[in-house]
Protein backbone atom coordinates (compact mmCIF):
# COMPACT_ATOMS: atom_id res chain seq x y z
CA UNK A 1 0.00 0.00 0.00
CA UNK A 2 1.43 3.48 -1.14
CA UNK A 3 2.48 6.06 1.85
CA UNK A 4 -0.42 8.17 2.43
CA UNK A 5 -0.26 11.57 0.77
CA UNK A 6 -2.70 14.53 1.89
CA UNK A 7 -3.43 17.36 -0.81
CA UNK A 8 -1.23 20.10 1.06
CA UNK A 9 -1.16 23.44 0.24
CA UNK A 10 -0.67 26.28 2.77
CA UNK A 11 -2.61 29.40 1.67
CA UNK A 12 -4.22 32.79 3.99
CA UNK A 13 -7.11 34.46 2.73
CA UNK A 14 -8.51 37.44 4.09
CA UNK A 15 -8.01 38.34 7.33
CA UNK A 16 -6.27 35.58 9.75
CA UNK A 17 -3.64 34.58 12.47
CA UNK A 18 -0.45 33.22 10.59
CA UNK A 19 0.16 31.67 13.79
CA UNK A 20 -2.31 28.91 15.23
CA UNK A 21 -3.73 29.44 18.65
CA UNK A 22 -2.17 32.46 18.67
CA UNK A 23 -2.66 36.64 18.31
CA UNK A 24 -6.55 35.92 16.76
CA UNK A 25 -7.65 39.34 14.46
CA UNK A 26 -9.31 41.60 16.59
CA UNK A 27 -13.08 40.26 17.42
CA UNK A 28 -12.91 37.31 15.92
CA UNK A 29 -13.07 33.48 17.16
CA UNK A 30 -10.28 30.68 15.84
CA UNK A 31 -12.03 27.24 14.59
CA UNK A 32 -9.98 24.65 13.34
CA UNK A 33 -11.08 22.25 10.44
CA UNK A 34 -8.47 19.59 10.81
CA UNK A 35 -7.95 15.55 9.79
CA UNK A 36 -6.42 12.54 11.53
CA UNK A 37 -7.59 13.71 15.13
CA UNK A 38 -5.23 16.92 14.86
CA UNK A 39 -2.16 15.53 12.99
CA UNK A 40 -3.03 15.72 9.79
CA UNK A 41 -3.68 19.08 7.32
CA UNK A 42 -5.95 21.47 8.34
CA UNK A 43 -7.29 25.05 8.51
CA UNK A 44 -8.32 27.50 10.79
CA UNK A 45 -11.02 29.63 9.88
CA UNK A 46 -11.23 33.30 11.20
CA UNK A 47 -14.91 33.45 12.44
CA UNK A 48 -16.73 37.02 13.79
CA UNK A 49 -18.98 35.07 16.17
CA UNK A 50 -18.51 31.93 18.22
CA UNK A 51 -18.84 29.09 16.28
CA UNK A 52 -21.25 27.30 18.82
CA UNK A 53 -23.54 29.97 19.18
CA UNK A 54 -26.60 28.06 17.72
CA UNK A 55 -29.96 28.87 19.05
CA UNK A 56 -31.73 25.62 18.10
CA UNK A 57 -30.90 21.93 17.24
CA UNK A 58 -32.92 18.93 15.56
CA UNK A 59 -31.35 15.91 15.25
CA UNK A 60 -29.37 13.39 16.31
CA UNK A 61 -25.83 14.48 16.06
CA UNK A 62 -25.73 16.44 19.16
CA UNK A 63 -23.09 16.73 21.76
CA UNK A 64 -24.42 14.59 25.05
CA UNK A 65 -23.50 14.48 28.53
CA UNK A 66 -24.02 11.53 31.24
CA UNK A 67 -23.72 11.76 34.43
CA UNK A 68 -22.38 8.22 35.82
CA UNK A 69 -22.15 9.53 39.32
CA UNK A 70 -25.87 8.48 39.06
CA UNK A 71 -24.70 4.20 38.29
CA UNK A 72 -25.19 3.21 42.17
CA UNK A 73 -25.13 -0.13 41.60
CA UNK A 74 -22.75 -2.75 42.61
CA UNK A 75 -21.89 -5.75 40.06
CA UNK A 76 -20.08 -8.80 41.31
CA UNK A 77 -18.45 -8.82 38.00
CA UNK A 78 -16.80 -6.49 35.50
CA UNK A 79 -19.02 -8.44 33.00
CA UNK A 80 -22.09 -6.91 34.68
CA UNK A 81 -21.09 -3.55 34.53
CA UNK A 82 -23.01 -0.70 32.54
CA UNK A 83 -22.15 -0.37 29.43
CA UNK A 84 -22.26 3.32 28.25
CA UNK A 85 -20.63 3.62 24.98
CA UNK A 86 -19.17 0.82 22.13
CA UNK A 87 -18.41 0.56 18.65
CA UNK A 88 -16.42 -2.34 16.76
CA UNK A 89 -13.18 -1.49 18.13
CA UNK A 90 -13.79 -0.10 21.86
CA UNK A 91 -16.39 -0.43 24.77
CA UNK A 92 -16.73 1.71 27.62
CA UNK A 93 -18.51 0.66 31.16
CA UNK A 94 -18.43 2.20 34.71
CA UNK A 95 -18.38 -0.29 37.14
CA UNK A 96 -18.91 0.19 41.19
CA UNK A 97 -17.04 -3.11 42.19
CA UNK A 98 -17.28 -5.07 45.32
CA UNK A 99 -15.51 -5.94 48.10
CA UNK A 100 -14.67 -8.70 47.19
CA UNK A 101 -14.53 -10.16 43.69
CA UNK A 102 -15.72 -14.35 44.49
CA UNK A 103 -14.98 -15.06 40.79
CA UNK A 104 -11.99 -14.34 38.63
CA UNK A 105 -12.61 -12.57 35.46
CA UNK A 106 -10.61 -13.07 31.99
CA UNK A 107 -10.89 -10.96 28.57
CA UNK A 108 -10.78 -13.23 25.68
CA UNK A 109 -12.17 -10.15 22.97
CA UNK A 110 -9.02 -8.15 23.86
CA UNK A 111 -6.93 -5.98 26.04
CA UNK A 112 -8.67 -4.50 29.36
CA UNK A 113 -7.91 -0.67 30.33
CA UNK A 114 -9.45 -0.13 33.99
CA UNK A 115 -8.64 3.28 35.25
CA UNK A 116 -9.96 4.06 38.95
CA UNK A 117 -12.07 6.83 39.62
CA UNK A 118 -12.72 6.03 43.38
CA UNK A 119 -11.34 3.47 46.01
CA UNK A 120 -8.43 1.65 46.86
CA UNK A 121 -7.33 -2.04 47.38
CA UNK A 122 -5.36 -4.71 45.80
CA UNK A 123 -5.80 -6.27 42.40
CA UNK A 124 -4.66 -10.04 42.05
CA UNK A 125 -3.32 -11.71 38.45
CA UNK A 126 -1.99 -14.26 36.73
CA UNK A 127 1.13 -11.79 37.34
CA UNK A 128 0.65 -10.97 40.69
CA UNK A 129 -0.43 -7.77 43.12
CA UNK A 130 -1.02 -4.36 42.40
CA UNK A 131 -2.20 -2.11 44.15
CA UNK A 132 -4.53 0.55 43.11
CA UNK A 133 -5.57 4.17 44.36
CA UNK A 134 -7.44 6.64 42.56
CA UNK A 135 -6.36 7.81 39.34
CA UNK A 136 -4.32 4.64 38.66
CA UNK A 137 -4.34 3.51 34.84
CA UNK A 138 -4.01 -0.64 35.05
CA UNK A 139 -3.58 -2.32 31.41
CA UNK A 140 -4.48 -5.92 31.23
CA UNK A 141 -3.41 -8.21 28.44
CA UNK A 142 -6.12 -10.20 26.87
CA UNK A 143 -6.57 -13.10 28.56
CA UNK A 144 -5.42 -11.99 32.28
CA UNK A 145 -7.05 -13.76 34.65
CA UNK A 146 -7.97 -11.51 37.80
CA UNK A 147 -9.76 -10.01 40.34
CA UNK A 148 -9.70 -7.11 43.17
CA UNK A 149 -10.24 -6.93 46.92
CA UNK A 150 -10.83 -3.26 47.86
CA UNK A 151 -10.01 -1.29 50.99
CA UNK A 152 -12.34 1.68 50.08
CA UNK A 153 -15.24 1.52 47.43
CA UNK A 154 -13.66 1.04 43.76
CA UNK A 155 -15.28 3.00 40.94
CA UNK A 156 -13.77 2.40 37.55
CA UNK A 157 -13.92 2.93 34.32
CA UNK A 158 -13.21 -0.06 31.76
CA UNK A 159 -11.98 0.70 28.29
CA UNK A 160 -11.85 -2.54 26.46
CA UNK A 161 -9.21 -2.91 23.00
CA UNK A 162 -11.88 -4.92 21.84
CA UNK A 163 -9.73 -7.28 19.46
CA UNK A 164 -6.57 -4.99 19.91
CA UNK A 165 -3.55 -4.58 22.14
CA UNK A 166 -2.67 -1.31 24.20
CA UNK A 167 0.61 0.42 23.30
CA UNK A 168 2.53 3.74 24.27
CA UNK A 169 2.26 6.10 21.61
CA UNK A 170 4.94 7.39 19.28
CA UNK A 171 6.76 9.94 21.29
CA UNK A 172 8.92 11.85 18.01
CA UNK A 173 11.18 14.37 18.44
CA UNK A 174 10.51 14.19 22.39
CA UNK A 175 11.79 11.14 22.96
CA UNK A 176 10.65 8.67 24.59
CA UNK A 177 10.67 9.65 28.10
CA UNK A 178 8.78 12.49 27.61
CA UNK A 179 4.66 12.90 28.93
CA UNK A 180 6.07 9.78 31.62
CA UNK A 181 9.14 7.67 31.74
CA UNK A 182 8.12 4.25 30.29
CA UNK A 183 10.51 2.95 33.64
CA UNK A 184 7.33 4.75 35.66
CA UNK A 185 5.30 1.62 34.38
CA UNK A 186 4.84 -0.98 37.40
CA UNK A 187 3.94 -4.61 36.95
CA UNK A 188 2.76 -6.89 39.47
CA UNK A 189 4.73 -8.35 42.05
CA UNK A 190 4.70 -11.82 43.40
CA UNK A 191 5.06 -10.56 46.70
CA UNK A 192 3.75 -11.60 50.35
CA UNK A 193 0.54 -10.55 49.65
CA UNK A 194 0.06 -12.83 46.54
CA UNK A 195 1.07 -16.23 47.94
CA UNK A 196 -1.02 -15.37 50.89
CA UNK A 197 -4.43 -15.47 48.83
CA UNK A 198 -2.64 -18.50 47.23
CA UNK A 199 -4.10 -20.96 49.60
CA UNK A 200 -7.75 -18.84 50.04
CA UNK A 201 -10.50 -21.03 47.86
CA UNK A 202 -13.94 -19.46 46.84
CA UNK A 203 -17.28 -19.47 47.36
CA UNK A 204 -17.64 -23.78 47.82
CA UNK A 205 -14.13 -24.62 48.15
CA UNK A 206 -12.97 -23.94 44.62
CA UNK A 207 -12.29 -21.20 42.14
CA UNK A 208 -14.43 -19.88 39.11
CA UNK A 209 -12.94 -17.57 35.79
CA UNK A 210 -15.70 -15.82 34.09
CA UNK A 211 -14.43 -15.74 30.39
CA UNK A 212 -15.48 -13.39 27.95
CA UNK A 213 -15.19 -14.06 24.38
CA UNK A 214 -17.23 -12.68 21.35
CA UNK A 215 -19.70 -11.06 24.48
CA UNK A 216 -20.55 -13.83 26.13
CA UNK A 217 -19.92 -15.75 28.94
CA UNK A 218 -18.03 -19.08 29.45
CA UNK A 219 -17.56 -20.32 33.39
CA UNK A 220 -14.11 -22.64 34.27
CA UNK A 221 -14.24 -23.96 37.74
CA UNK A 222 -11.13 -24.93 39.45
CA UNK A 223 -10.43 -26.81 42.51
CA UNK A 224 -7.84 -24.89 43.87
CA UNK A 225 -6.61 -21.20 43.20
CA UNK A 226 -5.59 -20.46 39.33
CA UNK A 227 -3.22 -17.27 40.55
CA UNK A 228 -1.02 -19.76 42.03
CA UNK A 229 2.35 -18.77 39.40
CA UNK A 230 5.84 -19.07 41.59
CA UNK A 231 7.36 -16.96 39.10
CA UNK A 232 7.39 -15.45 35.69
CA UNK A 233 9.54 -13.84 32.86
CA UNK A 234 9.22 -12.01 29.88
CA UNK A 235 7.66 -8.84 28.21
CA UNK A 236 4.49 -9.01 28.08
CA UNK A 237 2.49 -8.27 31.38
CA UNK A 238 0.06 -5.98 33.31
CA UNK A 239 1.16 -2.65 33.62
CA UNK A 240 -0.08 0.44 35.78
CA UNK A 241 0.41 4.23 35.86
CA UNK A 242 -0.60 7.20 38.32
CA UNK A 243 -2.23 10.18 36.34
CA UNK A 244 0.27 11.93 38.65
CA UNK A 245 3.52 10.81 37.20
CA UNK A 246 2.03 12.14 34.00
CA UNK A 247 4.09 15.14 33.32
CA UNK A 248 2.58 17.20 30.67
CA UNK A 249 3.43 18.83 27.33
CA UNK A 250 2.94 22.40 27.43
CA UNK A 251 4.02 25.60 25.97
CA UNK A 252 3.85 28.87 27.13
CA UNK A 253 3.15 31.07 24.25
CA UNK A 254 0.82 27.77 22.33
CA UNK A 255 -1.97 26.31 23.44
CA UNK A 256 -1.07 22.23 22.57
CA UNK A 257 -3.97 19.96 21.24
CA UNK A 258 -5.27 17.16 22.95
CA UNK A 259 -3.38 14.60 20.77
CA UNK A 260 -0.03 16.23 22.75
CA UNK A 261 -1.69 14.18 25.70
CA UNK A 262 -1.89 10.78 24.34
CA UNK A 263 -1.55 7.74 26.76
CA UNK A 264 -1.98 4.87 25.67
CA UNK A 265 -3.29 4.17 22.03
CA UNK A 266 -4.83 1.12 20.57
CA UNK A 267 -6.25 0.01 17.02
CA UNK A 268 -8.78 3.36 15.71
CA UNK A 269 -8.81 4.46 19.13
CA UNK A 270 -6.45 6.41 21.66
CA UNK A 271 -7.03 7.14 25.13
CA UNK A 272 -4.94 10.55 26.29
CA UNK A 273 -5.37 12.27 29.62
CA UNK A 274 -5.71 15.81 30.94
CA UNK A 275 -4.06 16.70 33.93
CA UNK A 276 -2.98 20.02 35.79
CA UNK A 277 -1.00 22.06 34.01
CA UNK A 278 0.45 25.95 33.98
CA UNK A 279 -1.67 28.12 31.52
CA UNK A 280 0.01 29.73 28.59
CA UNK A 281 1.73 32.96 29.69
CA UNK A 282 2.04 34.85 26.53
CA UNK A 283 -0.32 37.40 26.30
CA UNK A 284 -1.35 36.69 22.43
CA UNK A 285 -1.86 33.03 23.42
CA UNK A 286 -5.55 31.20 23.77
CA UNK A 287 -5.56 30.10 27.15
CA UNK A 288 -8.90 27.80 26.35
CA UNK A 289 -9.03 25.01 23.89
CA UNK A 290 -9.76 25.91 20.35
CA UNK A 291 -13.00 25.39 18.58
CA UNK A 292 -12.71 22.70 16.18
CA UNK A 293 -14.47 20.05 14.17
CA UNK A 294 -14.69 16.80 15.07
CA UNK A 295 -13.19 15.85 11.48
CA UNK A 296 -12.14 11.48 11.57
CA UNK A 297 -13.35 10.72 15.25
CA UNK A 298 -15.72 10.62 18.11
CA UNK A 299 -14.47 12.68 21.57
CA UNK A 300 -15.18 11.21 24.80
CA UNK A 301 -14.04 12.87 27.51
CA UNK A 302 -14.49 11.29 31.27
CA UNK A 303 -13.74 14.17 34.20
CA UNK A 304 -12.09 12.49 37.31
CA UNK A 305 -11.43 15.09 38.84
CA UNK A 306 -10.78 19.04 39.59
CA UNK A 307 -12.10 22.37 38.11
CA UNK A 308 -13.04 21.98 34.40
CA UNK A 309 -12.78 25.20 33.47
CA UNK A 310 -13.62 24.74 29.39
CA UNK A 311 -17.18 23.36 30.59
CA UNK A 312 -20.34 24.51 32.43
CA UNK A 313 -22.28 22.22 34.83
CA UNK A 314 -19.63 19.60 34.73
CA UNK A 315 -19.08 17.58 38.17
CA UNK A 316 -16.58 14.66 38.69
CA UNK A 317 -18.17 11.46 37.30
CA UNK A 318 -19.68 12.68 34.60
CA UNK A 319 -19.10 12.09 30.30
CA UNK A 320 -19.34 13.65 27.65
CA UNK A 321 -19.36 12.65 23.67
CA UNK A 322 -19.10 14.90 20.71
CA UNK A 323 -19.67 13.07 17.78
CA UNK A 324 -18.01 13.55 14.46
CA UNK A 325 -19.70 15.97 12.59
CA UNK A 326 -20.37 19.00 14.34
CA UNK A 327 -17.68 22.06 15.68
CA UNK A 328 -17.13 22.62 19.66
CA UNK A 329 -15.20 24.15 22.07
CA UNK A 330 -15.40 26.21 25.28
CA UNK A 331 -18.47 27.24 27.05
CA UNK A 332 -19.68 30.75 26.77
CA UNK A 333 -18.09 31.82 30.35
CA UNK A 334 -14.84 29.97 29.27
CA UNK A 335 -14.97 32.49 26.39
CA UNK A 336 -14.84 35.46 29.02
CA UNK A 337 -11.36 34.04 29.40
CA UNK A 338 -10.31 33.42 26.45
CA UNK A 339 -6.64 35.48 27.06
CA UNK A 340 -6.47 36.15 30.33
CA UNK A 341 -7.53 33.41 33.09
CA UNK A 342 -7.94 34.24 37.14
CA UNK A 343 -5.44 31.38 38.24
CA UNK A 344 -2.04 30.02 37.25
CA UNK A 345 -2.65 26.94 36.28
CA UNK A 346 -5.20 24.64 35.50
CA UNK A 347 -6.67 21.94 38.60
CA UNK A 348 -8.32 19.45 36.19
CA UNK A 349 -7.99 15.31 35.30
CA UNK A 350 -9.79 13.70 32.79
CA UNK A 351 -9.41 10.54 30.46
CA UNK A 352 -10.26 11.28 26.76
CA UNK A 353 -11.07 8.53 24.13
CA UNK A 354 -10.92 9.73 20.35
CA UNK A 355 -12.39 6.61 18.41
CA UNK A 356 -12.20 6.70 15.07
CA UNK A 357 -15.75 4.93 14.21
CA UNK A 358 -19.11 6.60 15.31
CA UNK A 359 -20.00 5.02 18.82
CA UNK A 360 -23.20 4.14 19.65
CA UNK A 361 -25.02 5.10 23.24
CA UNK A 362 -26.10 2.07 25.18
CA UNK A 363 -29.18 1.72 26.76
CA UNK A 364 -28.85 3.60 30.23
CA UNK A 365 -31.45 4.02 33.06
CA UNK A 366 -33.30 7.43 33.10
CA UNK A 367 -31.68 10.27 34.52
CA UNK A 368 -28.64 9.27 33.79
CA UNK A 369 -27.93 11.51 30.70
CA UNK A 370 -28.19 15.35 30.42
CA UNK A 371 -30.37 16.31 27.86
CA UNK A 372 -30.03 19.91 28.07
CA UNK A 373 -26.81 19.57 27.80
CA UNK A 374 -26.63 20.69 24.00
CA UNK A 375 -28.32 24.03 25.12
CA UNK A 376 -25.27 24.64 27.29
CA UNK A 377 -23.77 26.19 24.67
CA UNK A 378 -26.50 28.79 23.75
CA UNK A 379 -26.50 32.36 24.07
CA UNK A 380 -27.82 33.13 27.73
CA UNK A 381 -31.19 34.71 25.79
CA UNK A 382 -32.14 32.18 23.43
CA UNK A 383 -31.46 29.58 26.50
CA UNK A 384 -34.02 31.08 28.42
Amino acid sequence: MAARSYISFPRIEGVASRQAHAALPDGTFEREIGKEGFFGPAAHMYHRHPPTGWTDWQGPLRPRAFDLAKLNRVDASPWNAAEVLHNASVRVRLWRAPQAMERLARNGDGDELIFVHEGEGDLFCDFGRLAFRPGDYIVLPRSTSWRVETRRPMTALLIEATNSTYMLPEKGILGPHAIFDPAMLEAPRLDEAFRAQQSALGPGGSWKIDVKRRGAISTVTYPFNPLDAVGWKGDLAPVRINVDDIRPLMSHRYHVPPSAHSTFVASRFVVCTFVPRPFESDPDALKVPFFHNNDDYDEVIFYHRGDFFSRDNIHPGMMTLHPCGFTHGPHPKALTRMFKQSKPATDEVAVMIDARDALDVAALPAGIEWTGYVDSWKPKAAAE
